[in-house]
């Protein structure tokens, strides 16, 4: 007999991981907090919870927070995901770009699964190391010298690779011995400094 269906029900073990996840949790984690499908359904029929997407709730009453729909894409990896590129670049306030995609960087054994991908999410592959993380909230973005180097790799137009670079330089973020692909992709579009 599996723990889950051993474990009477805890409000209590649900909303604690909900509340460090923009009040959101995953079917597994209700499970592991006692929850059946069969009651998930229940709370959804009463309203106490709604589904964001498949797999993913909601608790109705929990004010929205900063990082909601990153969460509900991170929760949807089921935590292997990295947001990357772009959006780690507004994460980092590294950039006025608004990007119109998530980016998100899944293990490269992810590459063989066959997924559901959300809307407007771009997806890469690799891996992200833990020194190469930083947390915005309950989401791991890349670090910013990580960020850089897979915006220059991914060709983000050079006025943009300039700007995010000279931001992180200037606010200490990076150091310019770190920013080689960088300096790479700007060089026909005069460097860094340029």
């Amino acid at each position: 007999m599996s723990e889950a269906a051993t474990t009477s029900p805890s409000w209590d073990h649900l909303f604690e991981l909900a509340v460090a996840q923009e009040g959101m949790f995953t079917t597994q984690q209700a499970a592991e907090a006692g929850y059946s499908p069969q009651l998930l359904a229940h709370h959804l029929g009463a309203g106490r919870l709604i589904r964001v997407r498949r797999g993913v709730y909601r608790l109705v009453h929990f004010p929205a927070g900063d990082h909601e729909d990153l969460t509900e894409i991170w929760l949807w990896s089921e935590h292997a995901g990295v947001f990357c590129n772009q959006t780690a670049l507004a994460l980092h306030d590294l950039s006025d770009i608004l990007p119109s995609q998530v980016h998100l960087t899944l293990p490269a054994s992810w590459k063989k699964r066959r997924l559901r991908v959300p809307d407007g999410v771009v997806l890469y592959y690799g891996e992200v190391l833990e020194a190469e993380r930083r947390w915005f909230g309950p989401v791991p973005a890349t670090d910013p010298a990580r960020t850089l180097r897979d915006c220059a790799n991914a060709n983000l137009p050079p006025g943009l690779l300039r700007q995010a670079a000279r931001a992180a330089l200037h606010r200490g973020l990076v150091v310019r011995d770190e920013l080689d692909a960088v300096a790479l992709a700007l060089d026909p579009h005069g460097g860094l400094d340029g």
